[in-house]
């Protein structure tokens, strides 16, 4: 029973942790993209549409993460070569995805998806309990780990990623000395994108291998929280997704057991634990501030 639970865990957690390690890349560069839950959907529909079309999870997957990515080029074009207002286009963005998402997707309604299979490795596999739990799994959970181990490593061990955090942290001082600030804030938001397109390919291809319209359900936004909870660190933001993931497992369970709760009120219960937590870490002020990239949000105009 418990490893059951466990399972779900990990496959509701799954989503989480990709978007916000996307996010995570996006903030240390200084760029605010509010549009995770938009460039979410837009992956969802590309990689049910296109394994639909194809009759293959993996090129789903494939067109999930161009989605996303393709998607994230909009906001890129938007706030770092136009210089738009990085919140307003943000959501804007969110918006836009949800629409076009449901017009795009309005054709699979109702149809049967493919489901990705778990990847079975030998012998691993057989170890009682976490034989199942952590080596017969997709390969979308896979790569979540890979990606955190990739990230972290990229971030504080890479020369690429001191330039990164550098101009996160300062944008014209990093301009100053050379470092094309407008190129390395595209990849991080290309990234980003791409890993937005990839949780929502996991929605669609192996949540709930189906499509349905807004099926992202504000996921994108605990990503969004995710990252601040995780004070922009790549581990805490793992055990911060799998205990956000713990909560929305934990209210379906409740309801499953026939819990004296209204539904409404466990149905909140995730968002209710961002709001709690986006409290408490606004009473740690000193550490927000030393963990913030300082020129977070704010728009770079390179000298002319």
């Amino acid at each position: 029973m418990f490893e059951a639970i466990l399972l779900t865990v990990i496959t509701a957690s799954t989503p989480l942790v990709i978007a916000a390690l996307g996010e995570l890349v996006a903030e240390r560069s200084g760029v605010l993209n509010l549009g995770v839950e938009g460039m979410m959907i837009m992956g969802a529909v590309s990689a049910f549409a296109a394994a639909q079309l194809t009759g293959s999870p993996y090129l789903g997957i494939l067109a999930g993460i161009a989605g996303g990515a393709l998607f994230s080029l909009l906001f890129g074009f938007l706030t770092l070569t136009l210089v738009a207002n990085q919140v307003a286009t943000g959501l804007a963005l969110t918006i836009l995805g949800l629409g076009l998402s449901g017009q795009l997707g309005e054709s699979f309604v109702g149809m049967p998806g493919i489901k990705l299979q778990p990847i079975v490795i030998p012998l691993l596999s057989d170890i009682p309990f976490f034989g199942l739990v952590l080596f017969a799994q997709d390969l979308i959970f896979y790569l979540s780990v890979a990606l955190v181990i990739g990230i972290s490593w990229f971030l504080f061990k890479s020369r690429a990623g001191l330039k990164l955090r550098a101009i996160g942290d300062n944008h014209g001082s990093a301009h100053a000395l050379g470092i094309n600030v407008v190129r390395v804030r595209y990849l991080a938001v290309l990234f980003g994108g791409a890993c937005a397109g990839l949780a929502g390919a996991q929605l669609s291809l192996v949540y709930t291998p189906q499509w349905v319209e807004n099926m992202s359900a504000g996921r994108g936004w605990i990503a969004l929280a995710l990252v601040v909870f995780a004070s922009w660190r790549p581990w805490r933001l793992l055990a911060g997704g799998y205990l956000f993931g713990a909560v929305t497992i934990g209210q379906l369970h409740a309801q499953a057991f026939g819990i004296g709760v209204p539904s409404q009120l466990l149905s909140a219960l995730p968002y209710a634990a961002t709001i709690v937590v986006l409290i408490i870490i606004s009473h740690n002020r000193r550490m927000t501030l030393i963990n913030t990239p300082a020129s977070l949000g704010k728009p770079f105009v390179p000298d002319r």
